[in-house]
């Protein structure tokens, strides 16, 4: 065979193979519709004709496409030479779901366009359909919960210029910068979980889900599985469907536990297992799952002391002390009291200020609560003032009674070292707060404590609420 004779044979098979699709589509689909360069239909199938209510599909020839079939794009298609695959078309009885092809001559010009009506029942689709919507709601889910576990906090939120802050700063940042536990030490309301928010949020990881865990908070025997999740129906009453733990919720961003040093240490060790292996078991589940998160504690207990008593494991303390951070409290940087409360009154709404002479009294108080009870204070004190310029007796009365000082002389003709006149100061300060109070509610309100708080060094120190 010739090269002419190729060519011949080449044109034959591809205009049969064109004739030959466009028999089959044109078969299977629920109408066919062909328009010229000016969008006039040259050709329509009778089944197309009859949905648009044309008896003859000799009636259709010569019509703009538009009037015949409302809302066709077959003139942008025949214009643009562009075709418009999947789309959908309003009819007056169903919607179809089209495809549109540009007609081209021998030299590749656009001359016209063909459309195809594959289906007009969409339950044919609804499978795909139905998978579509399926994605579209775990995507929003998704976003929903990432969003809801971003990082509240920044640096800046974490208020202060004397060097003590400065320096938690700058140990914040480089903590942020690497994958390194970080290890975040000091009093109630010093803003522990504000600097470990302020830590995600700086870095890689900041994209990814932030999620706090307080040991205090949770029973012990519901720990365990707060942590790594459950597998369907492990124990009685669990659900029949899998629950997630922190760790896996967690994956792939950071995870605070604050209290770490209330941790069982039956708990301790599972923890140091995912530190050093990345991986966790579900309880009730045999599945090994791998863990990517990155880890910052909070305590505001003596480690080093519990690790020497025999409360927590000393492993797990080296390997959450990588990177101690130890944050001032409030009585130890008394020169950040004006800018912690002109900051605490913006976020309360309130254009008060305060008098020097009512700073000078703030900076002489021991502030037990720290920054969480100065918030408390001038919350206090806007609301049982009117004056909107806050004084010295304006604070005192919502202060109330100073408790007393440490007895420092006590101390040294006793014999007690420091950490037993604190404990000894701290209990007298406890049991004089109930009493004036008359409940743990209230008590924990005058100290600037949350109530777990204060029912957590109540049991530590052996006294009763009541």
């Amino acid at each position: 065979m010739n090269s002419i004779d190729r060519l011949k044979d080449y044109h034959s098979t591809r205009l049969q193979a064109m004739r030959s699709l466009f028999e089959i589509v044109e078969q299977s689909s629920e109408g066919t519709v062909i328009v010229d360069r000016d969008a006039r239909i040259v050709w329509i199938n009778e089944r197309y004709a009859r949905r648009f209510g044309l008896a003859d599909p000799a009636e259709a020839l010569g019509q703009p496409v538009e009037r015949v079939i409302p809302g066709s794009l077959l003139r942008e298609v025949a214009h643009s030479g562009q075709p418009i695959l999947l789309d959908m078309l309003d009819t007056p009885k169903d919607p179809l779901v089209v495809m549109r092809l540009p007609v081209r001559d021998e030299d590749g010009r656009s001359i016209g366009a063909i459309g195809f009506a594959l289906f007009d029942e969409l339950k044919r689709l609804s499978p795909l359909v139905r998978h579509y919507l399926s994605l579209q709601e775990e995507l929003a889910s998704a976003r929903s919960l990432l969003q809801a576990r971003q990082a509240r906090y920044s640096f800046a939120q974490y208020i202060g210029t004397s060097a003590a802050v400065l320096e938690v700063k700058r140990r914040a940042r480089r903590g942020a910068a690497s994958e390194a536990p970080v290890l975040l030490l000091g009093e109630t309301g010093t803003g522990k979980e504000l600097l470990a928010h302020a830590i995600h949020a700086a870095s890689p990881r900041a994209h990814r889900p932030f999620v706090s865990l307080n040991m205090a908070a949770i029973p012990e025997n519901l720990l365990e599985a707060e942590f790594f999740g459950t597998a369907p129906g492990a124990f009685t009453g669990a659900s029949r469907k899998a629950r997630p733990g922190k760790f896996q919720i967690a994956q792939g961003g950071t995870l605070f536990l604050d209290e770490i040093g209330d941790m069982p240490l039956h708990l301790q060790g599972k923890l140091l297992r995912v530190l050093q292996e990345k991986e966790f078991e579900p309880v009730g589940s045999n599945e090994i799952l791998f863990s990517d998160v990155r880890l910052i504690t909070a305590t505001s207990c003596d480690l080093e002391e519990a690790v020497r008593q025999g409360k927590f494991r000393a492993d797990l303390y080296y390997r959450l002390n990588v990177l101690p951070i130890h944050l001032p409290p409030l009585r130890e940087r008394p020169e950040d009291l004006p800018a912690l409360c002109e900051a605490i009154l913006g976020q309360l709404g309130s254009d008060h200020t305060l008098s020097p002479a009512a700073l000078a009294l703030l900076a002489r108080h021991d502030w037990p609560g720290n920054i969480r009870e100065l918030r408390n204070l001038l919350e206090r004190a806007i609301l049982l003032g009117d004056d909107p310029y806050l004084d010295e007796a304006m604070l005192a009365a919502a202060l109330g009674p100073l408790p007393p000082p440490a007895p420092a002389a006590v101390a040294a003709v006793t014999g007690e070292n420091y950490r037993q006149a604190m404990q000894r100061f701290e209990r007298e300060l406890l049991e004089n707060a109930l009493a004036s109070a008359g409940n743990a509610l209230e008590a924990a309100r005058r100290l600037g404590l949350s109530r777990s708080t204060l029912y957590r060094r109540l049991a530590a120190l052996g006294i009763s609420s009541r």
